[in-house]
């Protein structure tokens, strides 16, 4: 199960921009990469016509798949005035983008709210991730949603779409060919049943995107594969045993730290047995 499994390990390259990110990626045997188009020399406004021909033709040359992803500061369950506008046109940006570089995914979150006016967040948060959905697939892009993590209860700003029950409203709503699903296994790892409980409630089938850290159970910390609790064994046990053949991001460290952790899950994912995959809980902090 595991012979195409480092091709599919892929990273953000980081650097100064999105090219040095290529070369360093070519050079390190990297084939899948997200980068975001916010700021900085990558930032939506630095694309002309010269540089996206040049950028494709390398990922063309070197076998690179490039993603976008966007910021999950960005309030997608924005509802007021001008704001609301904006959130489209933000998201409507970066799938256009993302067609001309002929990305493989644009990434995007559901948005977050302070505890407050939550019955104009939820419904904003649908529909604007409707509206976005219906744009990337007539624009022929892949939009996932992304899981963002739980904050603790005493928290003023809280990410939606954080948990099983909030996630299946947009799974419900919207068909899974306009919106397929970026797992955070970290994040599911602060959760109640781990990745578990998200994959027996969802299963594969939706994952377009893998994205990995790990954390020891207890709030958000992008720590490097082994300094937490995340099981990555049984994480990809479960994923490749049940069929995902997707690519995994990861997302921690430098760039040295990203070689490094690549090997460390690759060594997970060798420990694998090749019964079928439990349904114990991970070990949590």
């Amino acid at each position: 199960m595991n012979a195409d499994l480092k091709y599919r390990m892929g990273t953000g390259p980081g650097g100064p921009n999105l090219e040095d990110g290529l070369a360093w990626a070519a050079a390190n045997d990297f084939h899948f990469l997200d980068f975001n188009a916010d700021h900085g020399a990558n930032a939506l406004s630095t694309w002309s016509s010269d540089r996206i021909r040049a950028v494709r033709q390398y990922c063309e040359q070197h076998d690179l798949h490039l993603g976008i992803h966007t910021l999950s500061a960005v309030n997608v369950a924005e509802f007021s005035p001008y704001l609301s506008e904006a959130v489209d046109a933000y998201i409507r940006a970066n799938v256009d983008l993302g067609k001309q570089l002929a990305v493989d995914h644009v990434i995007t979150h559901a948005g977050l709210h302070q505890s407050s006016e939550l019955d104009l967040r939820y419904p904003a948060s649908l529909e604007h991730l409707t509206r976005a959905a219906d744009y990337a697939s007539s624009a022929g892009v892949t939009l996932l949603l992304e899981n963002l993590n739980v904050e603790p209860p005493e928290a003023e700003v809280h990410y939606m779409g954080h948990s099983i029950e909030e996630l299946s409203v947009y799974w419900e709503k919207i068909p899974a060919a306009g919106l397929k699903w970026g797992m955070s296994a970290n994040h599911t790892h602060l959760l109640p049943g781990d990745f578990d409980a998200f994959l027996d409630a969802f299963g594969v089938e939706r994952i377009g995107l893998v994205l990995v850290a790990d954390n020891r159970g207890k709030y958000e910390e992008h720590l490097l594969p082994g300094q937490g609790t995340l099981d990555f064994s049984r994480l990809f046990q479960r994923l490749e045993g049940e069929g995902y053949r997707g690519p995994y991001m990861l997302t921690f460290g430098n760039r040295e730290q990203k070689v490094a952790g690549r090997e460390y899950l690759l060594a997970q994912a060798r420990s694998t047995t090749t019964s079928p995959p439990g349904r114990g809980r991970a070990k949590r902090g």
